[in-house]
């Protein structure tokens, strides 16, 4: 039989209690167990550890031997099991994330929802236009976790050992100033606006050929696209220089209204990216799920995408 930690314990316990009775009661064994088990652990190491007398037992010479190892190996154990306890429960205290995202509401939503559900984990954000350089980030393990999106059913950032799961998938809105003559419609056909100039967002997917085949099929030309940062495009539409592109989950913005394309010719597509080998699965499950979470709660927040989710009965 080989000598286990539980062995020494029991050897710590019989002493301690001073008779094979008592500590037969404190380790909740029947006293026939313990003393069987008392010969076991004396025949591997190689003599008796008790002498038995009418009022208990004392230590041999080789039971004090044991003993005092006990008294430094087993505190030892135990600091050791509560240093292992500690680092395991700080680890995942300190669970940290790296996300990266597209301009837009939803990567802040995400890490709002994560900060309430993990308020230990440290988060890290790399907002960038192009899903082509966060797909890259993800495969170099510079970035956990990222959110893009493609044009419709397009393919998603195409890089070894990624994996791309939908979170939501939103129609594309148009923005016009308030005092445009299509700002009280319920919703605006392409045609409508084949005199106006644009304003979008830069990105490197192919979102620009599927805008530009949509004006095509509606039977124009777009005028000239204004591609630049999201403070610009509002401008620009704020002040009627252009109508601007954007996701339905657009926030609410002063002098500007948001409204559907009929017939919903453009769609985004919201995925979550990660790396299949280095990410673990649980943490992808949970950052899936909460991105999922943090898109309907920005969806909520802008009344006219409300409205055209509840014109389709959709939840």
């Amino acid at each position: 039989m080989e000598l286990e930690l539980r062995h020494l314990k029991t050897v710590r316990a019989i002493a301690d209690a001073g008779s094979l009775t008592r500590a037969a009661t404190a380790l909740g064994l029947a006293q026939p167990a313990l003393s069987a088990q008392l010969k076991r652990i004396e025949r591997a190491l190689g003599g008796a550890l008790f002498e038995r007398g009418r009022h208990g037992v004392r230590a041999t010479p080789l039971g004090e031997l044991v003993l005092e190892r006990t008294r430094v190996v087993l505190p030892a154990v135990t600091e050791l099991q509560q240093e292992a306890a500690r680092f395991a429960r700080s680890a995942r205290e300190s669970a940290a994330f790296r996300l990266g995202g597209t301009h837009g509401p939803l990567l802040g939503a995400l890490v709002d929802r994560l900060a309430d559900v993990m308020p230990e984990a440290r988060v890290t954000t790399c907002a960038s236009w192009s899903e082509r350089q966060l797909a890259d980030l993800l495969a170099e393990g510079r970035l956990d976790f990222a959110l893009a999106g493609t044009c419709g059913s397009a393919a998603p950032p195409g890089a070894e050992g990624l994996v791309w799961c939908e979170v939501a998938v939103d129609p594309v809105f148009v923005m016009v100033p308030e005092a445009h003559a299509l700002a009280a419609a319920h919703e605006v056909g392409l045609s409508e606006l084949s005199d106006e100039q644009w304003a979008c967002v830069p990105g490197d997917g192919c979102f620009g050929d599927c805008f530009t085949a949509s004006c095509a099929r509606a039977g124009f030309t777009p005028r000239r696209m204004y591609e630049t940062d999201t403070s610009s495009v509002v401008h620009l539409v704020q002040v009627g220089r252009a109508v601007g592109l954007c996701r339905a989950t657009f926030p609410s913005t002063p002098g500007i209204v948001t409204r559907p394309l009929r017939g919903t010719p453009l769609a985004w597509r919201h995925l979550l990216g990660w790396h299949a080998v280095t990410q673990d699965a649980d943490a992808a499950a949970t950052v899936l799920a909460q991105a999922r979470m943090a898109h309907a709660s920005v969806a909520a927040r802008s009344d006219s995408y409300t409205e055209w989710l509840a014109a389709r009965r959709v939840p």
